[in-house]
C-alpha cells in the first residue's frame, strides 16, 4: 500500500468517525446513520466532489450539514441518507455558483432557513428557486446575509417570499 493510499484510508476513517459521531446529536431528532448509511455516504462523497469540481480538506461539510439539518421536520429516517446526498450536491453547486463569496456556515444557514420556511422541505424548490435567486444576488454584490437567520437586505432580491406547496407539486407533476 502506497503512502497516498494509506493517507486516503486514514482520512476516510476519520471522516467516517466524524459522521458517525453526529448520531449522538441527531438521534435526539429521531435520525441516525447506520454503518451501512455511512458507507453509502462515503461512497457518494467522491462523486459529489468530482461532479462539483471541488476538493475537500479536513472533515468536509457533511458533519456540519447533519448538525444543521437534523432537527428539520421535513426530514425522516426513511429519506435521511438520500436527503443528505442531495443537500451536499446542492451545497457544492451553489458554493461554485456564488464563487465562494460566502462562508460554508452562511450558505448552510441560508439553505436551512429557506428549506424550513419557504420550501417546506422540497429540495427541488430550494435548488431551482431560492438558491438560484440568492446566488444571483451574491454575484451582483450582495453581502448582507448574516447567516444566523438574518435576511439583511436580501428581501429586495428575493422575489419568492412564500409559495404554495400544493401548487408547486402540481406544477412539477404536470412537467413530467
Amino acid at each position: 500500500m502506497g503512502v497516498e493510499n494509506w493517507m486516503e484510508l486514514m482520512n476516510g476513517q476519520m471522516w467516517l468517525e466524524q459522521v458517525r459521531d453526529t448520531n449522538r446529536y441527531s438521534e435526539k431528532y429521531g435520525l441516525t446513520l447506520s454503518a451501512e448509511d455511512t458507507e453509502i455516504l462515503m461512497a457518494e462523497k467522491p462523486r459529489i466532489l468530482r461532479d462539483a469540481r471541488r476538493v475537500e480538506f479536513g472533515q468536509g461539510i457533511l458533519p456540519q450539514m447533519i448538525c444543521v439539518f437534523c432537527d428539520s421536520s421535513y426530514i425522516s429516517q426513511e429519506d435521511y441518507v438520500d436527503t443528505l446526498i442531495r443537500l451536499q450536491e446542492i451545497f457544492y453547486l451553489y458554493k461554485n455558483e456564488m464563487h465562494d463569496e460566502i462562508t460554508d456556515e452562511e450558505l448552510l444557514s441560508f439553505m436551512k432557513e429557506q428549506f424550513e420556511t419557504v420550501c417546506f422541505g422540497v429540495l427541488e424548490y430550494l435548488e431551482s428557486t431560492c438558491l438560484e435567486i440568492f446566488a444571483q444576488a451574491i454575484r451582483a454584490g450582495y453581502r448582507g446575509y448574516a447567516g444566523t437567520g438574518g435576511r439583511g437586505e436580501f428581501s429586495r432580491f428575493d422575489i419568492v417570499q412564500r409559495w404554495d406547496r400544493e401548487l408547486y407539486l402540481l406544477a412539477l407533476s404536470q412537467n413530467d
